[in-house]
């Protein structure tokens, strides 16, 4: 091969090597401008509390609306808190750690107080979590709030919340429970409460399964 072959050659490579930077630097790009983010008036997290028996209600006029309503901390605000999720297989005895979610913990409060949950199914059960909470029943419902990253680690029986591909935001009524050690959530989900009795119940809950309502013992 002579220089000028040789010359044509290592251009040609220069160019496709040039196209595949610039390809790869647009998906990248595009990638990070399709990130969802919070509603801009997030921050403030308003406090909304549905009326009696009208939570479902409420959830579905937010997805139709757009809406994406937040909840915010109350002052005075105790470290834990006790709650009863009664479903339709028993109750579950939950503590709730609002020292190391304060915002996930009064959301979740609120929506108990307004009845939210009552009716509402547990559309996902796997062999290692049971989750719940959605307004429309397949898992789409409920709206956004910010993610609280916590140190506690997921163990049997711990307290989540769902969210979606971007780890800043969670979905402010889906929650699930774990029935196992899932230390692969550790810092990526807010973890929010604990199981103390009621894991046979967690155990039995299959999809379809309602929960009847949830008390709160402040």
């Amino acid at each position: 091969m002579n220089k000028v072959q040789l010359a044509i050659t290592f251009t040609i490579i220069a160019i496709f090597i040039g196209i595949i930077i610039a390809t790869q630097s647009g998906t990248i790009t595009k990638n990070i401008t399709q990130v969802p983010t919070l509603p801009p008036d997030a921050s403030t997290f308003k406090i909304i509390t549905p009326s009696a028996g009208q939570g479902q209600q409420a959830g579905q006029q937010g997805q139709q609306n757009g809406a994406a309503p937040t909840y915010g901390v109350a002052d005075a605000m105790k470290a834990s808190y006790s709650a009863t999720i009664k479903t339709s297989k028993g109750n579950i005895q939950v503590s709730l750690n609002a020292a190391q979610a304060p915002r996930t913990v009064q959301n979740f409060i609120l929506k108990a107080n307004g009845n939210y949950y009552n009716g509402l199914l547990f559309h996902r059960v796997e062999d290692w979590v049971v989750q719940g909470g959605d307004p429309l029943g397949n898992g789409t419902g409920g709206g956004l709030m910010q993610t609280e990253i916590n140190q506690l680690p997921f163990t049997t029986g711990s307290l989540g919340v769902a969210r979606g591909s971007d780890i800043r935001v969670s979905n402010d009524s889906q929650f699930f429970i774990t029935k196992s050690d899932a230390t692969h959530l550790n810092g990526q989900y807010t973890n929010f409460g604990q199981v103390t009795d009621g894991m046979d119940v967690v155990n039995k809950i299959q999809i379809g399964d309602k929960i009847l309502g949830i008390t709160v013992t402040r």
